[in-house]
């Protein structure tokens, strides 16, 4: 139960599902309810299946590229932290914005779906960063590996019910609440992405 807590948070930082929730507004701005709710479900699919993918292949990749993971973990914790830097100064949130004007300026980016929600405001390199050092650390078994993917679900499943019912989740929280949210998260997010440096170091240097 301790693991899968830490996992969700884990996942539940890094994809900030409350954080998506004004720019997928944005994102879907003249499209009627059930248009809204067809780029949220598909959106969120493939998110969970890109995560699902890197978590099985991607450390083969790495290990084909000569990457250890120790180095994996440093580099990881350092992207993640600068996207907690990101979160505690607003920054994640004027890009997420700017992603979706580029994206309805160029024709829908071709599916709404597909960019900018799924890559990379979903599934993104922190997210895809986050499940292959989590199933580094826990997924040795198939119980860990079930822990990790069924938190990443669940997360995933959050952001798509928030998603379906956004205006409605605009309403009863408003932006000042959104924004407050984002900035406690991304607190806790420095602090896993310190951890996550200090394992990749103990693992090369063993105190």
């Amino acid at each position: 139960m301790d693991t899968l807590i830490s996992v969700l948070v884990v996942f539940f930082v890094v994809v900030d599902p409350v954080g998506l929730v004004p720019v997928f507004l944005g994102l879907t701005q003249g499209f009627d309810a059930r248009r809204k709710r067809m780029i949220a479900l598909r959106g969120t699919a493939l998110s969970l299946t890109i995560l699902v993918f890197f978590a099985y292949l991607g450390r083969p990749v790495l290990t084909a590229l000569g990457i250890g993971m120790p180095a994996f973990r440093i580099a990881g914790g350092a992207l993640l932290f600068w996207i907690a830097f990101e979160m505690l100064f607003q920054r994640r949130s004027d890009r997420k914005e700017k992603a979706a004007d580029e994206a309805r300026t160029d024709e829908e980016a071709h599916d709404l779906a597909v960019f900018p929600l799924a890559i990379p405001l979903i599934a993104g390199p922190g997210s895809i960063a986050s499940v292959m050092l989590l199933m580094d650390q826990y997924g040795r078994g198939w119980q860990g590996q079930l822990t990790v993917l069924g938190a990443a679900a669940l997360v995933i499943a959050s952001a798509t019910v928030l998603l379906m019912f956004a205006d409605v989740v605009r309403r009863l929280l408003g932006r000042t609440m959104i924004l407050t949210l984002s900035r406690i998260l991304g607190i806790v997010l420095a602090a896993l992405a310190a951890q996550t440096i200090l394992s990749g170091i103990t693992a090369v240097y063993p105190p």
